[in-house]
């Protein structure tokens, strides 16, 4: 009949060692743990947007829904899970924020920025849009 195509094909193979790695590998390493804590932060993220999208729903549905969901927020629970959520909400923009100069490479006059000038711009951005942001809350 021929030769067959693959003479050194077998079916079965021998196991090969993978060495195992436990799950918490990341803490041995300052640099993972930061990025690791990092990308966790983004749960608050979303739980943060959660809780305005639930504000806002409220919010529809008349003012005495949205007394309960106000009285909900003054809960001693949950002015300590959203104590802890802001927290892991400003690191979560600390980190992003530095990391604008290794991703946005701004020219002015051809020639390129340097790192600390774009970091400054984004720090001063975010301190205006928090101060404006203050100041809207205050004048309510």
């Amino acid at each position: 009949m021929g030769e067959p195509v693959n003479p050194g094909y077998t079916e079965h193979h021998a196991k090969w060692h993978r060495r195992r790695i436990p799950i918490f590998w990341w803490l041995g390493n300052a640099a993972y743990t930061k990025f690791i804590v990092r990308e966790l932060t983004s749960l608050a993220v979303g739980y943060a947007a959660l809780v305005l999208v639930f504000q806002v729903w409220s919010l529809e549905r008349g003012p005495e829904s949205y007394a309960h969901f106000v009285s909900w927020l003054q809960l001693r629970p949950v002015v300590t899970l959203h104590v802890v959520v802001l927290g892991a909400l400003v690191y979560h923009s600390v980190t992003w924020l530095n990391l604008a100069p290794r991703a946005l490479v701004l020219r002015l006059a051809g020639r390129r920025l340097p790192g600390a000038v774009v970091l400054l711009l984004h720090y001063g951005a975010w301190l205006v849009a928090s101060a404006a942001v203050l100041w809207l809350l205050l004048a309510a």
